[in-house]
């Protein structure tokens, strides 16, 4: 992979982290703790939201965040990796 394809592939990998980070940052952090009180008046299958979310929803959250991961660096892989191999192929044939 060249030093351009690279470097663009690293900021698509950080950008996909940062958003999941922040999905995780909010509904861990603001959900479960910040606006538990505020959620609690709103009932979820027989319990108060904040408390649902605080210890189960972060974690469901969590396992989807993962499986969402490895979704969207796949794609970038096979996208990169077709990038790559076209510029490889130009090459060989100059």
């Amino acid at each position: 992979m060249r030093d351009k394809h690279a470097r663009a592939y690293w900021r698509a990998n950080v950008r996909i982290l940062a958003g999941l980070l922040s999905v995780w940052f909010f509904i861990s952090y603001v959900c479960g703790i910040l606006l538990a009180d505020t959620l609690d008046a709103i009932r979820f299958g027989g319990f108060k939201l904040g408390f649902w979310i605080a210890q189960q929803g972060s974690i469901y959250v969590f396992v989807v965040l993962i499986i969402v991961y490895v979704v969207l660096m796949d794609r970038l892989d096979a996208r990169y990796r077709s990038d790559s191999e076209q510029g490889v192929s130009r090459e060989d044939q100059s």
